[in-house]
């Protein structure tokens, strides 16, 4: 039976275990398959030959992640992120030891992947554990160019792109979704301890971290949210032109991301850029809107 990664790193068994490449592959199948996130890590546009590389690269995001999120004691979480870097450096090195490096090395090989988007990631995990606020933008958008950036990087490198042009326009729009997420999530990371609206912006507006602790909306707050939304707008609008760059069905995937993104800032600025005492989301019905209206562009491009 296979594990999720916080119980995997508790059973000796699994840990000591060597995994030929059928079966290395159909792990990472399933955990990106049956995991607990309500996501799809293969959309249905994505070509099939790309599914199971597709599985692999999430398969090691999501250990990564899992190690920082779910094991629920820092010390322990960072030297397991070490751990995990250590087997990163291995498999780039010729050395494999886990089934998520025995099928991801068939994909690195297969698109000349560099280890340093992977790298990164683990980075961004390793920071969650120490830092919990973020004091301007500059920090905030270091944050997101080893958190949100890398994925969009590995996204491109299986689709067969590897210029700076395109990836710098990925950046963008990582960066964006990233931030509207935050936005969106303003209680569901103060609960977690963590708060990404930078201190200055708070600050600058007469608002603060407490306000946030005590569900209280007030104007300035109102006023540091429109500031924080503005920011990712922009950045989304910035990085749009990568659907033009890129096969037809990656560019509609990046326009229903960036399109449901900018909705989820729509809808924070709807209810007054109040996300304290309730958490903007986007209908079944608004996402299927989303989808026809993408479609629609997209068809108008290929006949244009």
């Amino acid at each position: 039976m296979f594990l999720a990664p916080k119980d995997f790193v508790r059973n000796p068994a699994a840990m000591a275990a060597v995994c030929a490449l059928p079966e290395a592959e159909e792990y990472t199948r399933w955990l990106a398959t049956h995991h607990y996130e309500n996501f799809h890590v293969v959309s249905w546009l994505l070509p099939k030959r790309l599914h199971q590389d597709f599985y692999n690269v999430y398969a090691y995001c999501r250990w990564a992640d899992d190690l920082g999120d779910e094991i629920g004691d820092t010390s322990e979480s960072l030297r397991l992120l070490a751990w995990w870097r250590e087997e990163l450096r291995a498999m780039y090195a010729g050395e494999v030891r886990h089934p998520v490096f025995a099928a991801l090395r068939e994909t690195v090989e297969r698109y000349a992947i560099p280890q340093q988007p992977f790298d990164d990631l683990i980075r961004a995990f390793e920071q969650d554990q120490t830092v919990t606020r973020y004091g301007n933008w500059e920090e905030l958008f270091g944050y997101c160019r080893y958190s949100a950036n890398p994925v969009g990087r590995l996204v491109l490198y299986l689709c067969g792109y590897s210029d700076d042009g395109r990836q710098g326009l990925s950046d963008a729009t990582c960066t964006a979704l990233q931030l509207a997420n935050f936005w969106q999530d303003v209680t569901v990371d103060w609960e977690k301890g963590r708060v990404y609206i930078p201190l200055e912006i708070l600050e600058r507006h007469g608002s603060s971290v407490e306000e946030i602790a005590a569900r209280r909306a007030t104007p300035g707050f109102a006023a540091a949210m429109r500031d924080v939304v503005d920011c990712a707008r922009k950045l989304f609008l910035e990085g749009l032109p990568l659907a033009g760059m890129v096969d037809r069905r990656l560019a509609v995937d990046i326009e229903l991301f960036s399109r449901g993104g900018m909705r989820v800032l729509d809808k924070i600025a709807a209810q007054g850029y109040d996300v304290l005492s309730r958490r903007p989301a986007i209908s079944r019905t608004e996402r299927v809107w989303i989808l026809l209206g993408t479609l629609a562009r997209a068809a108008l491009a290929r006949a244009a």
